[in-house]
């Protein structure tokens, strides 16, 4: 992929993801609990909708990006259930890559696996927050291939966020506008997303507290 091309649709996702973090207004609360909100709205991208998850996670705030760098790409694989397998097809720059996520079959089957192609940017801000931002690209090289449904991430994200005063715990926010593509009852999706987001924040507290990195 052109790098100046990537640069420029990679700094428009990052301001997008920040707009969805400081808006909010809209967002409707779908699953709460064990200190996880998952809230959505209607995603202004494509006919689907955003959702946004939302939890402390307890560890330092370096220790949690760890497990989400995607420059970490083998550490994912060990904690995050809805993630199979997770390829850096290209590293554009160091904080710049086109990525591949395979995703397991999920919904008793009902959803078969996916995946997924994306430009990702890692982002720190001047508080210390440091983001994933990530969109999908058509990448030549790797085509959609047999076994697997292409599904299109919209712009999305997760910002990994300073607790004022409390340096062992990050606030974790991520953004999902996923187009899983096929054909799946609505009702499928709707349930399968607040549910998935949900297991992620578990899984992600369970990997701090057991893996070392």
């Amino acid at each position: 992929m052109d790098p100046a091309q990537a640069a420029e649709l990679s700094a428009t996702v990052a301001e997008k993801i920040l707009l969805y973090r400081k808006d909010e207004s809209g967002w409707k609360t779908c699953r709460s609990g064990n200190e996880v909100t998952v809230s959505w709205r209607p995603s202004s991208e494509f006919p689907g909708n955003l959702y946004k998850g939302e939890g402390i996670i307890y560890d330092t705030l370096d220790r949690v990006w760890k497990f989400l760098d995607p420059a970490r790409n083998a550490l994912r694989v060990k904690w995050d259930q809805n993630v199979k397998d997770f390829q850096i097809l290209e590293v554009i720059k160091d904080d710049l890559f086109i990525t591949r996520t395979i995703t397991p079959s999920a919904a008793m089957k009902l959803i078969s696996p996916r995946d997924f192609v994306d430009l990702v940017l890692v982002k720190r801000y001047d508080d210390g927050t440091i983001t994933s931002n990530a969109t999908n690209v058509e990448y030549l090289p790797c085509p959609p291939q047999s076994g697997y449904v292409r599904g299109f991430n919209h712009p999305c994200g997760c910002f990994c966020e300073p607790v004022p005063g409390e340096p062992n715990k990050t606030h974790v926010v991520s953004f999902f506008q996923t187009d899983l593509s096929g054909y799946l009852p609505q009702t499928v999706v709707e349930s399968f997303f607040p549910h998935s987001m949900a297991e992620f924040y578990n899984n992600l507290q369970k990997a701090v507290k057991k893996l070392q990195v």
